[in-house]
């Protein structure tokens, strides 16, 4: 899942990222109205984490126009302004959730995932291919029965090929989807990863590698 998080307050803006991160979701921040702008034109997010008191653009406006997107996200607005009025107000404006601060992180990892769930465009819970069942929600994964204990980015590595299955993800898409717009697209890390995941995939392999296009699920045999 790819989240946008839109807050002015830097220090903020960081522990909500590096938390959705660290739950492995592909997470972007952007400090004001106008860099959140920027980003929505060249990335597709699931879901926007909206401050309303924003420079550059204000949150209501910005709000306005993701509504008036095709293919939008969902939006979750997290803001100071947690009076019943203004909840009012924000879902009003297209708002899909209203989140006021102080918040507990559970509570903002809940909303997310249901946020994302609720999108016109959201695929079925359980994702199947190859003898493997992934269910996003529950964060669980079996291969023929079997439970397997992935980490948090062998997990959602696994959830994108299986996604695009029988399609293939380059390197970059899995960048892309999976880190975020800061990772080095030099570095090895996607590599290491699937490395590993395929090891905790278990014989015959699962996952194949086609030199110059990519990775993907093996067909079942």
């Amino acid at each position: 899942m790819r989240v946008l998080v839109v807050e002015d307050a830097r220090a903020l803006a960081e522990v909500v990222a590096e938390g959705l991160r660290d739950q492995g979701m592909a997470v972007d921040v952007a400090l004001d109205g106008l860099a959140a702008a920027a980003k929505l034109d060249v990335n597709a997010y699931e879901v926007v984490v909206l401050d309303r008191d924003l420079p550059g653009i204000h949150g209501d406006t910005l709000c306005q126009m993701i509504t008036e997107r095709d293919d939008r996200p969902m939006v979750l607005m997290l803001t100071a302004a947690g009076a019943p009025g203004d909840r009012v107000s924000g879902l009003t404006l297209g708002a899909d959730d209203y989140l006021a601060k102080p918040f507990h992180f559970p509570e903002l990892l809940l909303r997310v995932r249901a946020l994302a769930r609720r999108r016109p465009d959201a695929r079925a819970r359980t994702l199947r291919a190859a003898g493997l069942e992934l269910d996003p929600v529950r964060r669980t994964v079996t291969r023929d029965g079997r439970a397997l204990d992935l980490s948090v980015k062998e997990f959602a590595v696994l959830e994108a090929l299986l996604r695009a299955a029988p399609g293939f993800l380059s390197t970059e898409d899995l960048l892309e989807q999976v880190w975020d717009e800061h990772a080095d697209p030099f570095t090895n890390t996607v590599t290491v990863t699937v490395g590993r995941l395929r090891r905790k995939l278990g014989e015959p392999p699962i996952v194949t590698t086609t030199p110059g296009v990519g990775y993907r699920i093996a067909k079942a045999t």
